[in-house]
Formats: structure tokens, C-alpha cells, sequence
């Protein structure tokens, strides 16, 4: 007689969550109110930033991840837009350089100083404009150097060189209505959307072609979400008919019906995947919900089996995901979370039970790097590449990080060489955005002097814009100040 296995083995089943105590958190911190589901708040080894209410404007505030306890409410934030700011992510490839968006339509690539902010910064590195309309959703391609993708709620997606400030492909008869969120596969090839109209597609943005879709995923009218694994399946979270929270993983090869679909509960709000590649572990966080809640993806039936929840008092308004690169591994410490309350951010550790203090390499394979697989013109002419791991057994040991670049293409000079386009995250190289004036004939120089002349202008016009910028600024703020608003 052969007896069913009742527990399921995991080395991740005794995995806990426990909130650091109140002198490790961040507080007195204005959490933006706007109605928008992004997680507000984006993390790496080096910095937090998190999404925060500005008159007048956008702005997200910067704080280097050791700056804990009361933050001063003269903090400098970073304040560039004119709307509010709707998305925020880190580069993979560089600790210090940051995009946002925003309802002012813009894109805006940022460098943090390597200490983090001591003056409020309102010149980006690069302006990206592009969208009819506010643009809710950003995020870095995962291998190649330089490349973001943007996606707006004109139903356009862009994908920018931000080295060269120029767009590679815009995607824009792709999604009929509102798109939800937007995930790379693990070697960035491939893209997935998901969409108001119920539906979600993997999609080739080289070739601007929906590769599968998958219409009424979750049949529920509030917002879903869909998700790469890194062995290509998908993973859902959404609403059925009668409002039920619902998790589907989905085969992309056989899209008919999914490989798994589970119902969580009837809560109204939408539930955030954050994915582990390393652990195959999905982290679901639900917006206004005080908990959340882990599953393991694997390769048997019922496919994903949940581990546990981590629970709470207060409601979470977003949350910040630290890379894995970013974790403590001496205390086997597996995944981060930075849990945004109304008025602090909290940081919550999830944690592996163990007692040997060795360095525990079933935990920590090796995993995605800071350094980047490819260049953008590499990608762009059809390569594809995974993300160069590195092992965390002696720790993370950040490198010197080199500043963001962005070299704009001269029309004039066509038959310039290509290197001089390359946007890289590093010195500027001799064909650099300021152009030189060579001694090779009378032709030459006058076309360069036109060129540095016209540069000049151009700067002169933006410094002007931003003068009549400060003075609009100032006068809301007497205002204010006055209570005439």
C-alpha cells in the first residue's frame, strides 16, 4: 500500500517575514496619494526612492539605504517634472542613474550623486518625450546597456536609447485600450503586456509583432498583471467574474487554458507579483492589503504551491523589491521588501531558517549582475544575451559606478562613425556630445563653429525657459505662503 506524501518538501516552507525595528525605518516621509497602481517606490544596494506628494509639480525623494529614522522635511527630493510623477526604476547596470515618469507626458533618466542628494535636482541627465499622454510605466531592459522601455496611456510603447536620447521602436497599434504593466523575459528578447481589454501578449518589440495572446485571462473588469519567469512561462494576477482575486500560470506555447489557476480572496485591490529568478519564489502584494503573501513556481503539478503569509496591522500604499544582489546573505536573508505606510517606509526582511552560519549556496545561486550582457546597437542589430551572474558567496561588493553619458546623434554628419552614437555608461570617449573643432580646413571649422554656435543657443534657450520656470515657481509659493490658494 503506498502512502501519498502529505507535506510537500521545500527548503522555502519555513521562510518568515519580520519588520525591522522603528529606528531601521524611514519616517516622516509623504507617500504620494495619486491613484495610479505602480508600487510607488524602487530600491538597489545603494539607495531607496520612493514617490512623494509636491506642489506644483512631480517629485520623488532619493535616500541612501543608511539615511534611517526621521527624514527632515527640507530633504532635497529629486523635482524635475511638471506632473506628477507615476513610475520610478533603477538602471540594472548602474547603482546611481534612475528613470522616472510622469503625467507631464516626459520621461526623465536622472544621475544621483554617489552620496546621495544634498541639494533638490531638477536637471535630468536626458528628456524623453515622445507620448500623446501621461506616461505610467517605465522599466530598464535587463542585458542591454542603456535601453528603457515606456509605455503610456496614449496605448503606446517606446523603447529609447538613452545614450543617444533617440527612439529605437515605438509600438503603436499593438493595444486597443489602457495598459496595465509591461515585463521582460529573462534575456530581454521578448516583452509581455497586460491590458485593460482583459487580455495579455508576449510581444517582439524588434520586429513589432504580437508573438501569442491570450484574450480574457482573468475576466474580472479591475486591473491585472502579468509577469515573465525566467524559463518563459507567465505568471497572472487578476479578478474573476464575481471580484475573487485570482494567480494563473500560464504555458506560452498553449495558451488555451492555464497551467494553474488559483483564487486568493475578495479584496478589491490589485495584487502586485514580484518575482525571485534565483528561487522560482513569487511574492504577491496586494494594494491597501496589510500582508503578503508567497508561492513557489515549480515544475510538477499543482505548479504554484503557496509557502506562507507575512502579516501586518498597517495597510501598504506600494513597495520596493531589492535585488537580490542587495540582501544580506550571512543571515540567509532571501528577499527584501520596502512597504510604504501613509507617512514612513518600512523595510521588511524575508528570511530562511538556518543554523550553520556557512555561506549557503542552494539559497544563493548565482544571479544577475550589475554588469550589462550588451550594448544597445548589439540589441538592436538582433542579438541576444542572458544577464552575466555573479556569485554572492563573499558578499556584493559594489564597484565604482561611472556616470551616464548621452552623446545626440549629429544630423549634419552622417558619415560620422557609429561609435560616436553609442550611449555608454562610462567616460565620454572622443567623439563626445560637445564637439570638437578640428584644424583640417577652413570647410571643416566653419561647419564645427556653426555646430558649437548652435549648441550655445540651444543652452541659452533652456536656461532662459528655466529662469521664467523658478520665477512661475515662486510666485505659487508666495501664494501659499499668503493663502491665496
Amino acid at each position: 500500500m503506498s502512502f501519498r506524501k502529505v507535506v510537500r518538501q521545500s527548503k522555502f516552507r519555513h521562510v518568515f517575514g519580520q519588520a525591522v525595528k522603528n529606528d531601521q525605518c524611514y519616517d516622516d516621509i509623504r507617500v504620494s496619494r495619486v491613484t495610479w497602481d505602480s508600487t510607488f517606490c524602487a530600491v538597489n544596494p545603494k539607495f531607496v526612492a520612493i514617490i512623494v506628494e509636491a506642489s506644483g509639480g512631480g517629485a520623488f525623494m532619493v535616500l541612501p539605504l543608511s539615511k534611517t529614522g526621521r527624514i527632515d522635511k527640507s530633504y532635497p527630493t529629486v523635482c524635475g517634472h511638471t506632473g506628477p510623477v507615476l513610475d520610478i526604476d533603477w538602471c540594472p547596470h548602474n547603482d546611481e542613474v534612475i528613470a522616472s515618469c510622469s503625467e507631464d507626458c516626459s520621461v526623465m533618466v536622472w544621475q544621483i550623486p554617489e552620496n546621495g542628494l544634498v541639494a533638490p535636482l531638477v536637471e535630468p541627465v536626458v528628456t524623453l518625450e515622445g507620448h500623446s499622454k501621461r506616461v505610467g510605466i517605465i522599466t530598464w531592459h535587463p542585458t542591454a546597456r542603456n535601453v528603457l522601455l515606456s509605455a503610456g496611456c496614449d496605448n503606446v510603447v517606446i523603447i529609447w536609447n538613452v545614450g543617444t536620447a533617440e527612439e529605437l521602436y515605438r509600438l503603436e497599434d499593438l493595444h486597443p485600450d489602457l495598459i496595465y504593466n509591461v515585463s521582460w523575459n529573462w534575456n530581454g528578447s521578448l516583452f509581455c503586456t497586460s491590458c485593460k481589454d482583459k487580455s495579455f501578449r508576449i510581444i517582439d518589440p524588434r520586429h513589432g509583432t504580437v508573438v501569442a495572446e491570450k484574450e480574457k485571462a482573468h475576466e474580472g473588469a479591475r486591473p491585472m498583471r502579468a509577469i515573465f519567469l525566467a524559463d518563459g512561462k507567465i505568471f497572472t494576477t487578476g479578478f474573476s467574474r464575481m471580484s475573487e482575486r485570482q494567480l494563473a500560470l500560464w504555458d506560452p506555447e498553449n495558451l488555451e487554458e492555464p497551467m494553474a489557476l488559483q483564487e486568493l480572496d475578495t479584496s478589491n485591490g490589485a495584487l502586485l507579483p514580484f518575482y525571485d529568478p534565483d528561487t522560482s519564489v513569487v511574492y504577491v502584494c496586494g494594494k491597501g492589503d496589510s500582508s503578503i503573501r508567497y508561492f513557489e513556481v515549480t515544475e510538477e503539478s499543482p505548479y504554484i504551491h503557496f509557502l506562507s503569509t507575512y502579516g501586518s496591522k498597517e495597510p501598504q500604499r506600494g513597495m520596493g523589491y531589492m535585488p537580490k544582489r542587495g540582501l544580506d546573505v550571512n543571515k540567509c536573508e532571501i528577499a527584501r521588501f520596502y512597504k510604504l505606510h501613509e507617512r514612513k517606509c518600512e523595510p521588511i526582511t524575508m528570511t530562511v531558517p538556518r543554523k550553520s552560519d556557512l555561506f549557503q549556496d542552494d539559497l544563493y545561486p548565482d544571479t544577475a549582475g550589475p554588469e550589462p550582457a550588451m550594448e544597445a546597437d548589439e540589441w538592436v542589430a538582433g542579438k541576444n544575451a542572458d544577464p552575466i551572474l555573479i556569485s554572492l558567496k563573499d558578499g556584493y561588493v559594489p564597484t565604482k559606478q561611472r556616470d551616464l553619458k548621452v552623446s545626440k546623434k549629429n544630423v549634419l554628419h552622417e558619415s560620422r562613425p557609429a561609435a560616436s552614437a553609442t550611449g555608454k555608461l562610462s567616460a565620454p570617449s572622443s567623439h563626445s556630445a560637445v564637439p570638437s573643432i578640428s584644424v583640417s580646413g577652413p570647410s571643416v571649422d566653419s561647419q564645427k563653429l556653426d555646430e558649437v554656435l548652435k549648441e550655445l543657443k540651444t543652452l541659452q534657450t533652456t536656461v532662459k525657459e528655466q529662469g521664467e520656470r523658478i520665477m512661475r515657481l515662486e510666485e505659487q509659493l508666495s501664494k501659499i505662503q499668503n493663502g491665496d490658494i
